[in-house]
């Protein structure tokens, strides 16, 4: 039983090391305990840090891909080099390596596919207000769509087993931590959650790097992941929202036609329920071409799952 501990860098050569040294070389259960670093086009000391640290595996990205890209090749990488459960953490020491245990056990016992180590989020003094509100609403939204009861799910730190490592995919370019759960969840995989303790801050978050510009990108994921796992549902709620305010006001119309003497002066209101209602419609015919694309798109998925195992076996 291998496992490999899998770390995604982009400069990172003041944390990789410490990061590293944390980590452990034994755990019960487990017979073989490897680290893999993803360099994701680093420009500072990161590779050698992790060399002198001991680090087994490095995977090198020629140019910055991203946090998702990274994540992805680290599975690739993982399964290449035998890993039967994979573990993902940070390479700024946010999760403290004595949770691990924990972490995999739900893994090994086979009870789980995927186990999310759980951040004790309302009592982290440096996460803010509104952080910790996101964090809930995308974890809502993930339970919603992957029926995956997960608390935490933009925790990085996450323990899977060989097979749910193959069949995952990330389209995001900005993070991976919502996408993985809902295809697990929706694949039929079991998710399951543990909490975990974290360590003090050692850098601000590359995520967060202004609240405005957080809450945006966290409301275009949440956004994506309805419509791209839940494409029936997501345009058909957007039809309706177009065509119901267009209907209403299209009767508010039809009243003034037919019982007042100033249908005339309201006729920028027909115009404006026509394009309501037109919109709504065409929302909804999108709903049925998505649902289309998105059998195709399960299909395409099953065949990369058995590419990937004939490669990594």
């Amino acid at each position: 039983m291998k496992l490999i501990i899998q770390i995604p860098c982009r400069n990172e050569e003041k944390t990789v090391g410490l990061t590293l040294s944390q980590l452990p070389r034994k755990l019960e259960g487990v017979d073989v305990v490897e680290w893999l670093v993803i360099d994701d086009g680093s420009s500072d000391r990161t590779v050698e840090e992790a060399k002198y640290a001991g680090v087994d595996h490095i995977v090198r990205l020629n140019r910055p891909r991203g946090l998702a890209a990274a994540f992805m090749a680290g599975l690739r990488a993982s399964l290449e080099a035998g890993a039967d459960i994979i573990v993902n953490t940070d390479a700024d020491n946010q999760y403290r390596a004595g949770s691990l245990p924990d972490l995999i056990r739900p893994v090994l016992e086979k009870k789980a596919d995927m186990v999310i180590g759980e951040r004790p989020i309302d009592r982290t003094p440096h996460f803010s207000y509104i952080k910790k509100k996101l964090e809930k609403l995308g974890s809502l939204a993930v339970r919603i769509v992957s029926g995956a009861d997960v608390p935490d799910a933009a925790s990085g730190f996450r323990a899977m087993s060989r097979k749910t490592a193959a069949r995952l995919n990330v389209f995001s370019a900005y993070t991976y931590t919502l996408e993985t759960i809902i295809q697990a969840g929706q694949k039929g995989m079991s998710v399951s959650s543990v909490p975990v303790k974290t360590n003090p801050p050692t850098r601000p978050s590359r995520l967060v790097k202004s609240v405005p510009g957080y809450i945006g990108r966290s409301v275009m994921t949440i956004a994506r992941i309805f419509a791209v796992y839940r494409p029936f549902v997501f345009f058909t709620a957007l039809g309706m929202a177009l065509m119901v305010p267009g209907v209403v006001i299209g009767l508010r119309f039809l009243y003034f036609f037919f019982f007042t003497s100033s249908s005339g002066g309201h006729i920028q209101s027909l115009i404006f329920a026509c394009i309501l209602i037109i919109m709504g419609f065409q929302s909804i015919l999108s709903a049925f071409i998505a649902d289309l694309l998105s059998v195709n798109r399960r299909m395409l998925e099953d065949l990369q799952y058995k590419d990937r195992e004939k490669r990594a076996g």
